[in-house]
């Protein structure tokens, strides 16, 4: 099992090996995976940027259909933040209806709130920050918010996200330098997400802290 997770966490380096071995099963074994990082908040750890990126290096290569895993990946990312959602929903109206001392019902009536007004950018914006894409559908299920809200950016979301890395994989994947540096690359791409959806986070926590004091 941990040989297996070596595998799955280094697949820059073994997918290769995968293609050759599985031949059409990959489809699975990679939609599998995007599956788990998206719709298990226990499994926020699989390489989803990377895997997206190599896989449409591989496409370029002809070793892998790009349309066909584009599409295949796709609906995979949509399912696992809607199942994701739908396991966060069914804890929500349980964790609103009680008191528990670990928990802070006034954070969670926030929350709720937040996800009316900002769910929709939340949800997209996610899908490109690693451990934030295994938790923000899980938390909009908790929070409430709207089915079709939420399905209508977990599709768009998916879509940019997956197509937009295989494609940048496909163009961008067999240029050696970016071959030996990828993973340094990703912390950048990561970073480059990061950085203004954290800083518009903080700023609208400052400005409702400062409301309230007035």
């Amino acid at each position: 099992m941990a040989e297996l997770f070596q595998l799955i966490l280094h697949i820059d380096q073994y997918l290769g090996v995968w293609v050759a071995q599985y031949g059409a099963w990959i489809y699975l074994i990679l939609a599998l995976i995007i599956f788990g990082e998206t719709g298990l908040v226990v499994l926020p750890f699989l390489p989803g940027d990377s895997l997206l990126f190599i896989a449409g290096a591989f496409g370029a290569s002809g070793l892998l259909d790009p349309v066909l895993l584009g599409g295949i990946l796709i609906a995979a990312a949509i399912l696992g933040n809607t199942v994701n959602y739908q396991v966060g929903h069914f804890i929500g109206p349980k964790v609103f209806s009680r008191d528990y001392r670990f928990l802070d019902r006034k954070a969670l009536i926030k929350t709720h709130v937040f996800y009316e007004k900002h769910g929709g950018k939340t949800i997209v914006l996610s899908r490109f920050l690693p451990l934030f894409r295994t938790f923000a559908p899980f938390v909009a299920g908790v929070a409430g918010m709207r089915w079709l809200t939420f399905q209508l950016y977990n599709a768009l979301g998916a879509i940019v996200w997956v197509a937009g890395l295989i494609t940048l994989g496909y163009f961008f994947g067999n240029v050696p330098i970016i071959k030996e540096h990828l993973n340094t690359i990703v912390l950048i791409g990561v970073g480059a997400a990061a950085g203004p959806a954290a800083g518009g986070v903080l700023w609208k926590l400052l400005r409702g802290n400062k409301a309230g004091q007035v």
